[in-house]
């Protein structure tokens, strides 16, 4: 995923979140905002009930590899994914399912 792709200060995330709109999932929350700019962009958060620092990189590449298949980034909303304890149950491919159904259910709204 390219830097212009994500979604990096405080204040951003603390914008896309106030704003409420969001998707929910077993191991995915998404929150939503539209954009006006010509492409989208994404942020990874997950928290530290779900391991070490170790652990949670290793979660952060996962969601990104993820994100790099699913988002073609034309878009014009800046999301951001919120991983839940419940990633851990699941393996990689049902995860990547997961998050495609959320993205579509953004589309449709």
């Amino acid at each position: 995923m390219k830097k212009q792709y994500r979604v990096c200060k405080n204040y951003e995330f603390s914008a896309i979140l106030k704003e409420k709109r969001f998707y929910a999932c077993p191991s995915f929350v998404i929150y939503v905002r539209p954009r006006e700019k010509e492409y989208a962009r994404v942020g990874i958060s997950v928290g530290k009930k779900l391991g070490n620092a170790v652990v949670r990189n290793k979660i952060k590449r996962q969601v990104r590899m993820m994100v790099d298949e699913i988002f073609d980034f034309t878009e014009k909303f800046d999301t951001i994914i919120i991983v839940r304890p419940k990633y851990h149950e699941e393996n990689y491919g049902n995860n990547k399912k997961g998050l495609e159904r959320l993205k579509k259910k953004v589309k449709i709204v």
